[in-house]
């Protein structure tokens, strides 16, 4: 089920098929619905993906979001600010501090014809909910072999550098890329944000959406009458051709600092953002890699058994003949994710990705 061509959309329920009581709502004719907004915009990824929220609940009544404080208040940080004031309590709902019953609240509402799309307050806590989206959510459509969709999208801020607690800065995505039935994805960008929300809230499968935390609050242009690139796309944002340096999320703009040190130093470095974690585009990698001959991952996640781990090997079997060096990769340590004042020390940095770089350049 991790094809990346969709299957058609779920149809919609009859008035009969109410849950509590009321019908569900008809898909709208035109899926875009006239939205008053610029072309473009300076947006926080915060802003970003809440306009593209936005986007969606206008374009789809079926489409409503699910939380802790994500009414009124907006959420913790703001994501979903104003929405619960444009779209009623029936759409934007405050939940119980219950991770697992807001996820198995979610695929009941995708099985009755509902996009729910569910906020986890904060990465360290989607953990509550590992048994329902690993063994149920995860499943569903193989279960029903693909007679039924399940268009439910897990928001997840993720990742370090708030100077947050424990539980509240963790990197969880390699235990559910690994899941089979689930779609991952992470932007780096306010622009990838807005339309990435969108796609993955329009998408027929589940689809876990990591928002790189530290990244919130820069600044970005947003094109919003451009189109999507492909959600499950990896992209090249600088080009290079002594090395590649491949990451997603907040690490992107780490990759691009060091790629900006290491041209003041004669080194040209090409960085690609890895943008779809499950499924992986490989081709752009694939191809920046055969001219580069050299590749750096870098991850804010441990290493071990990781995410960075399987791209390492894949690229090595498929690439063997083109690298001039051996993949290597940048992470946080094998150990939990510290505490505030010594996150600094376990995020990788630029300075740990250029000597990276060195030793890649010294075969």
């Amino acid at each position: 089920m991790m094809s990346t061509t969709s299957r058609t959309e779920p149809s919609v329920p009859a008035a009969s098929d109410a849950v509590g009581g009321s019908s569900v709502p008809s898909a709208p004719e035109t899926p875009s619905g006239a939205v008053d907004e610029p072309r473009t915009a300076t947006l926080t990824m915060a802003k970003a993906i809440n306009s593209g929220l936005r986007q969606a609940m206008l374009a789809d009544e079926r489409v409503l979001l699910m939380g802790e404080d994500i009414g009124p208040l907006g959420g913790v940080f703001r994501v979903t600010e104003g929405l619960h004031a444009e779209f009623g309590a029936e759409r934007v709902r405050d939940t119980p501090l219950a991770e697992s019953g807001i996820v198995g609240t979610a695929i009941g509402m995708a099985m009755r014809g509902y996009r729910p799309v569910c906020e986890i307050q904060f990465d360290g806590f989607i953990f509550p909910a590992f048994n329902q989206i690993t063994t149920q959510l995860s499943r569903m459509i193989a279960r029903h072999r693909g007679a039924i969709d399940m268009p439910v999208v897990i928001r997840v801020p993720y990742g370090g550098r708030i100077g947050a607690v424990e539980h509240h800065q963790e990197s969880p995505e390699a235990y559910f890329a690994h899941t089979p039935g689930l779609r991952l994805v992470s932007p780096s960008t306010p622009n990838d944000a807005y339309w990435m929300i969108q796609e993955a809230i329009a998408s027929p499968d589940p689809v876990l959406f990591f928002e790189p935390k530290s990244r919130y609050w820069p600044k970005g242009e947003v094109d919003l009458g451009g189109s999507a690139a492909p959600l499950h796309s990896a992209r090249v944002v600088r080009r290079g051709d002594d090395v590649t340096l491949l990451g997603h999320g907040a690490m992107v703009s780490t990759l691009l600092q060091a790629a900006e040190i290491a041209a003041a130093e004669g080194i040209s470095a090409e960085v690609v953002d890895l943008r779809s974690l499950s499924p992986v585009d490989f081709e752009p990698i694939l191809e920046s890699v055969r001219r580069t001959g050299r590749l750096v991952l870098a991850q804010e996640a441990n290493g071990n058994v990781s995410l960075g781990s399987e791209i390492a090997a894949t690229i090595t079997e498929k690439a063997f003949y083109s690298l001039e060096a051996p993949v290597l990769r940048v992470s946080g340590f094998d150990a939990p994710f510290p505490a505030a004042k010594l996150e600094g020390f376990f995020v990788p940095d630029a300075d740990r990705v250029l000597e990276a770089i060195d030793r890649s350049l010294a075969y």
